[in-house]
């Protein structure tokens, strides 16, 4: 089988955009910035595909409140990493100050009396009935007591867990109400990945399987924790989870890519989905040719995983580059010399 090789991957932030639905013109090279690409791998793996996978936290939280109230304060940026307990976000409270204070004074009244009912009664002086209500109504009371002092934590937004902050939702002076989303909190700790599986691709996986994976240039291994395939009505296609072994501490959201086992790739030359570049109904890759990215209209055929079937458009060895993001035609490129070496 056939495939592209090398592949290349941009290493940073690039500028400018995309135009859409026409071919663009090569711009002057001289007035674009150059761009540092890397090598990533060597085209389809022999015995198996890539599916592509993204990498998150096993544990993230989306905060809300069950209280309608205004934003009072943020205490938190995104991107802040943050210790368990620590407050987020707090809303107004001071309704609910006031109807607590007022509970306070009916409950020490209450408890007074209480107080008095119970000398009488050793004094013989008052009936068992009498005392039985004053005890229900401090019982009501207490409650009543704890309802708001729960409701008040509630405009206190803490982290249920040490994470990072990975969004805002709201600002101050904000009105939110009950299950509106206010912080979103991905947790320390573990990693997985996530994909998107045919009934195909699930073939011989089964949760408890290792399986190797590509991440940020570096390779790793991860275990099955969840499959699920063939379960979206429209697509015919399931959830994978695999709890990530090795490296630890990569980037959440990074995309990754997963090596199916025995997953056949397409037959001839072939091309990476995450290499495509769509222009309106055109679709295409930016080959790297002289020093510089050239943008190369393809034909492609259907095909599983994450490699495609080139029809025409491209030649075989030709390099093409990986993730190109918002490169444009004929941009200087840099190679560098960190290799993720293919499958």
């Amino acid at each position: 089988m056939k495939t592209l090789f090398p592949a290349l991957a941009l290493s940073g932030a690039l500028l400018g955009t995309l135009a859409c639905g026409h071919q663009e013109a090569r711009p002057v090279a001289k007035d674009l910035p150059k761009v540092a690409v890397s090598l990533v791998g060597q085209g389809a793996p022999v015995g198996g595909a890539w599916v592509a996978a993204t990498l998150q936290s096993t544990r993230t939280a989306m905060m809300s409140t069950r209280m309608a109230a205004q934003v009072k304060r943020i205490h938190v940026q995104e991107g802040q990493r943050v210790a368990a307990g620590t407050l987020m976000l707090s809303l107004g409270d001071e309704d609910l100050q006031g109807q607590l204070k007022a509970a306070q004074t009916g409950l020490a009244t209450v408890e007074a009396y209480h107080r008095r009912i119970q000398a009488l009664q050793a004094q013989k002086a008052s009936t068992a009935v009498e005392l039985e209500q004053v005890e229900a109504q401090v019982a009501q009371a207490q409650a009543g007591v704890s309802s708001l002092k729960a409701n008040i934590a509630y405009t206190q937004i803490r982290a249920p867990f040490s994470g990072v902050v990975q969004s805002r939702k709201v600002n101050e002076g904000d009105f939110v109400g009950p299950g509106m989303p206010l912080l979103e909190l991905v947790g320390d700790g573990e990693q997985e990945l996530v994909a998107t599986v045919s009934e195909d691709e699930a073939k011989g996986l089964k949760t408890g399987t290792k399986v190797t994976f590509e991440a940020e240039g570096t390779e790793g291994q991860a275990q099955i924790t969840g499959l699920a395939p063939g379960g979206d009505p429209y697509s015919h296609k399931g959830t994978l989870r695999a709890k990530v072994l090795k490296p630890k501490g990569l980037r959440q959201g990074s995309f990754a890519r997963i090596l199916v086992p025995g997953l056949t790739a397409p037959q001839g030359l072939s091309v990476p989905r995450s290499a495509l570049v769509q222009r309106g109904e055109l679709t295409g890759v930016f080959v790297a040719k002289d020093g510089h990215a050239e943008l190369r209209w393809l034909s492609l055929g259907e095909g599983e995983g994450s490699f495609l079937p080139v029809r025409s458009g491209l030649k075989d060895g030709e390099k093409v580059i990986d993730n190109p993001g918002a490169l444009q035609d004929g941009q200087p490129i840099d190679i560098s010399s960190g290799v993720s070496h293919g499958k």
